[in-house]
């Protein structure tokens, strides 16, 4: 079930044009949390200067934009895959559903995506794969920027119910930070139990 869904306003619809949103995911890598994905439909009439892969910007830049594309664009929407449908579907599956839902949670109906790398979720529209999309497409890099501020803000939420393992600081990557921590205080709910690395503890402990 995916939460967070939410929409910006938008005018009225021609409904003769085409539509084509950006899809892109965040929180494939890390030890923790949820796996992200947004879907965006930018309004050529409201242009949005700066868009770029989200890796490449810097926070304070992130931030900034976000707002940008939610007020600007026709429609967009985030959604995830939780830890546990991480585990039990691994995480390529539980990424596609997460676009899946971001996907279908617009109120825009598009009649072709943009997706993110080379491998596409099942959806009702037309779907392109691009591999580095969010750095040539720009629909696709202003989903990659929700998809990260919107992970971002749910790790540090994580971090006030779960402080000792600083998910404030490394975002739940495997940095030595995180390892030290998990490897002191052990899983917590927040734990991706089918990565290597949180398996190997679980099954020594």
């Amino acid at each position: 079930m995916s939460r967070g869904v939410q929409h910006s306003l938008f005018v009225s619809i021609d409904p003769s044009a085409e539509y084509c949103a950006g899809v892109d995911e965040a929180g494939r890598g890390p030890l923790a949390g949820d796996v992200y994905a947004a879907a965006v439909i930018l309004d050529a009439n409201q242009p949005i200067e700066g868009l770029a892969d989200s890796k490449i910007l810097s926070e304070k830049r992130r931030e900034t934009l976000a707002p940008l594309i939610q007020q600007r664009s026709l429609d967009w929407c985030v959604a995830v895959s939780t830890v546990q449908e991480i585990d039990q579907l691994n995480i390529l599956q539980a990424t596609l559903l997460a676009m899946q839902r971001a996907v279908q949670g617009l109120k825009i109906t598009p009649q072709l995506a943009w997706v993110d790398g080379n491998q596409a979720p099942r959806l009702a529209c037309r779907v392109q794969t691009v591999v580095k999309g969010d750095s040539l497409v720009p629909a696709i890099s202003a989903a990659s920027i929700l998809a990260k501020t919107a992970r971002d803000a749910e790790l540090l939420r994580l971090h006030t119910e779960f402080p000792e393992y600083g998910f404030n600081l490394h975002k739940g990557y495997g940095t030595a930070l995180h390892m030290a921590r998990l490897k002191e205080f052990g899983p917590c709910p927040a734990h991706r139990r089918s990565f290597a690395p949180v398996r190997r503890l679980l099954e020594v402990n």
